[in-house]
């Protein structure tokens, strides 16, 4: 029996209109062409364009395959929808409390609708303007080149609480990850050691064959049929929130197209790497795959096949703390009219992240995610910078392994900064976080927000039918470091920016008009 939708945000308009099975909406989307003459003079040509969307109001059974189920991400996300779903309350040396998943944009954060008679702002929690998947509802499983079952990999990670550990200990123990692969190649050789549950290697100790790559995307797309089938799903995601690989080299005639990486793999290339292989197997399981870590594993062949077979696919790298600080720190000082000259960023953690990270071709990975949430900011102000003298902001990160902070990543930054008239300014920040439930929070947002885009879809006002999003999913780039971004067009790494376009998508398909702040009840007579 199907249960009728019933909207707990109704707004009063003729825009958008639900059906038993779907909401139907109006927008008519409106921006400006511009052209800049050589004297400076900026010619703007506003244009509309008029959509209908769609939204499936039945929200799935979703099932959840996680690439590094059993590190501090993967065990720690399993651990908060348990949590959560047995509505747990453990003791810690501050008190009691209860199960939640604060640091979450769609369970924990609001969205404003309007104001109310007086003119004051009333916001509504994010998840009550249409109909998402709740992450308690997360049927979880997924690969780990290590075989500890979850008990002991929350154990091992020394992220949660002792008693909430305690409390779903036997739980956790019951889910064993998949075996995954393993290229040692990709990762630093410090891992070898953890590498005991590969389908590519001959035993948990013995020898590794990069070998048969086709193979192995065979065996990853078998697992996510049977994982459909078994738990009777009716969708699937797969996130990468294993250790980050080194860059994979992009070499023409070998990961440049789709048909040439499918070639690659199968003549096992030494270039492609597992993150590739299972970006692979998703999509030709038709199956949303996102990146979670900062390689590239969508290489030109990887994007090409999720067009050719038009699924979504998402990354690079979440983005917890000190990179998102730097995106609304850096736009907050060039939309003042200040100069940022130079960022020094130092972090060190002392998590299997970290340990990872502390091999140069690993850590040069993260490096370009983090130093690229800049480039918009300093694209946006040609008064400050240059372009003709290619101006940038010297950038430099430093990420150093400490084991004994555990999962405590420490970041501090400098922002050196040009005032008038040869003045100065600088800003230090000091950051302590809690590395790992900074992330999982976000990556329960990237899958709840995948499944529910994959369930609206748009046409132009006139056209025959609907159809769906471009495959990268760009709407994901708020929770994303370095966000995969359309060929031609660049990415936007301002945090406000990117929050404004998700939120402005679920108040234009529930028939609300964009935010904006003039706030005429104030200040109009």
């Amino acid at each position: 029996m199907t249960v009728q939708y019933v909207p707990k945000v109704k707004v009063a308009t003729d825009k958008a209109k639900y059906t038993d099975t779907s909401l139907v909406s109006k927008y008519t989307y409106k921006n400006a062409v511009v052209e800049t003459e050589d004297d400076g003079t900026y010619n703007v040509k506003p244009y509309s364009e008029d959509y209908e969307f769609k939204v499936d109001l039945k929200v799935p059974k979703v099932g959840i395959l996680l690439v590094g189920l059993g590190g501090n991400n993967g065990s720690t996300l399993t651990a908060a929808v348990l949590a959560n779903r047995h509505k747990v309350v453990f003791n810690t040396k501050r008190g009691p409390i209860p199960a939640n998943y604060f640091g979450s944009v769609t369970q924990s954060a609001t969205i404003k609708l309007g104001v109310d008679a007086k003119g004051n702002d009333v916001y509504a929690p994010f998840n009550s303007l249409l109909p998402l998947v709740n992450p308690n509802d997360f049927v979880i499983s997924g690969w780990d080149i290590n075989g500890a079952n979850l008990a002991d990999a929350v154990k091992r990670s020394e992220v949660l609480e002792y008693d909430l550990q305690r409390q779903l200990k036997d739980k956790l123990a019951e889910i064993k990850p998949l075996p995954s692969i393993y290229y040692p190649d990709f990762i630093a050789a410090n891992q070898d050691e953890r590498a005991d549950n590969c389908i590519n290697r001959d035993g948990p100790k013995g020898a590794i064959s990069t070998k048969n790559k086709w193979s192995h995307v065979e065996a990853i797309r078998q697992d996510i049929k049977n994982f459909k089938k078994e738990n009777d799903l009716d969708s699937v995601v797969v996130l990468w929130t294993a250790n980050t690989e080194r860059y994979a080299e992009l070499i023409p005639g070998v990961n440049d197209t789709a048909d040439n990486l499918i070639k690659a793999i199968k003549s096992d290339h030494e270039e492609v790497s597992p993150s590739t292989i299972f970006a692979v197997a998703s999509i030709l399981e038709q199956t949303p795959y996102i990146n979670g870590s900062p390689q590239n594993t969508f290489v030109q062949g990887a994007i090409e096949l999720a067009e050719k077979y038009d699924v979504f696919i998402g990354g690079d790298d979440l983005k917890t703390g000190q990179t998102k600080l730097k995106s609304v720190l850096t736009q907050f000082l060039v939309d003042a009219g200040i100069k940022p000259v130079s960022i020094a960023s130092y972090n060190h953690l002392g998590n299997n992240d970290g340990y990872n990270l502390s091999s140069p071709r690993q850590f040069r990975s993260k490096e370009i995610s983090k130093s690229s949430v800049v480039d918009d900011a300093i694209d946006s102000n040609e008064i400050l910078y240059n372009k003709k003298k290619n101006e940038r902001i010297n950038h430099c990160i430093v990420i150093k392994y400490l084991h004994a902070v555990g999962d405590d990543k420490v970041a501090m930054d400098e922002y050196y900064s040009e005032l008038m008239l040869g003045g100065h300014n600088r800003i230090s920040v000091h950051n302590v976080c809690e590395d790992s439930l900074l992330a999982t929070p976000i990556i329960l947002d990237l899958l709840v927000m995948t499944e529910f885009l994959s369930r609206v879809t748009y046409k132009k006002a006139g056209a025959p039918s609907f159809e769906k999003f471009y495959p990268i999913l760009n709407f994901l780039s708020y929770w994303l470091k370095a966000p995969l971004t359309r060929e031609g067009h660049k990415a936007i790494n301002s945090l406000n920016k990117q929050r404004l376009g998700v939120d402005n998508l679920l108040r234009l398909l529930i028939g609300l008009e964009p935010l904006n702040e003039l706030r005429f009840e104030e200040r109009l007579k």
